[in-house]
């Protein structure tokens, strides 16, 4: 997450204390996603998969079958032991990425570094059987102090993984995985990327979901850097999932994300950070031992699950 946010008043931070951790977000406004009435929905195949282990135990998780002819489906274990992989130096983290990625079955000829304006984007495409683009992103970049391990090296283990249990099922719309890099600079690598994107092939851009600081015993969309329709997709997806989701606007922070707002494309956030979360992000709290791994858990199974969802929705689902 680029910089970090100040508290915006102590009623909020009040307010967000008497919910549960998974239900709120510090410093922004907090609201209960179950105090929206979902619309109506038939979930499709890939939905139901992902959904369906989601919410089954994680005793019957480990003994149903993680590799199916739809999709990979990581389990907790798998994702603790990538998270635990956290490189503390920035200047190994484009390799870690990289690393990881082959390791969750990309091959070597799929992976590019992509140079814009100085700012290295480790890219993945995949190839759908229609018109329309998804865009999955984390950055891999960190600040000085600490590790990184929640911002946001959970992100790029997400991201990964995602790939991995979607790289050999038969998709229609594109998918494009995205390692950015300097984003912790002022989102440097989102925005060469969106810059690269010609005027007339916006609207073929369906959705960008970025994923950013999981793990902090909180699941939740940024407002501030998310469309307004993209957020209640996610909001609507996670009252389905009987996931509970916190909102928030948080003042002087960015990602990724916003980055694809500009430019008319529609994008969310997800993350993970929970009260307390200033004290840990961009400081050398940020180590591989703060991570909650169920709640890290948790996001990459609900980024999985809203990528899933918007393959079976219409390009212009975040536009209208």
């Amino acid at each position: 997450m680029s910089k970090s946010a100040k508290r915006s008043s102590e009623e909020i931070g009040a307010a967000c204390e008497k919910r549960s951790t998974m239900d709120s977000l510090q410093n922004g406004v907090c609201r209960s996603s179950h105090k929206r009435k979902p619309r109506p929905y038939v979930p499709g195949l890939l939905a139901l998969l992902f959904t369906f282990v989601l919410l089954t135990p994680a005793s019957i998780v480990s003994d149903y079958a993680a590799q199916t002819q739809e999709g990979v489906i990581s389990t907790r274990e798998e994702i603790a032991r990538d998270l635990a992989l956290a490189p503390c130096k920035d200047g190994e983290r484009l390799n870690a990425a990289k690393a990881l990625f082959l390791k969750m079955g990309g091959r070597e000829d799929e992976l590019n570094v992509e140079k814009l304006n100085g700012v290295e984007n480790l890219i993945l495409r995949k190839k759908g059987t229609s018109t329309g683009t998804i865009v999955v992103g984390a950055h891999y970049d960190k600040v000085p102090d600490g590790c990184g391990a929640i911002d946001n090296w959970t992100g790029i283990v997400a991201l990964a993984h995602i790939f991995r249990g979607l790289k050999d099922y038969p998709i229609e719309k594109s998918l494009v995985f995205v390692a950015f890099g300097k984003e912790e600079n002022g989102l440097l690598g989102s925005r060469a990327m969106v810059k690269a994107i010609k005027k007339d092939e916006v609207d073929g851009y369906c959705a960008m979901v970025n994923i950013d600081s999981l793990g902090m015993g909180g699941l939740g969309v940024i407002e501030n850097v998310s469309s307004e329709l993209l957020i209640k997709r996610a909001v609507d997806l996670a009252k389905r999932m009987k996931l509970p989701l916190g909102r928030a606007t948080l003042n002087n922070a960015d990602a990724d994300s916003s980055s694809f707002v500009s430019k008319k494309i529609p994008a969310v956030t997800i993350t993970g950070i929970s009260n307390g979360w200033e004290r840990v992000l961009h400081s050398a709290a940020d180590q591989v031992k703060r991570v909650d791994v169920p709640s890290a858990y948790a996001g990459y199974r609900f980024a999985l699950a809203l990528v899933a969802e918007l393959q079976e929705l219409p390009c212009n689902a975040g536009r209208k």
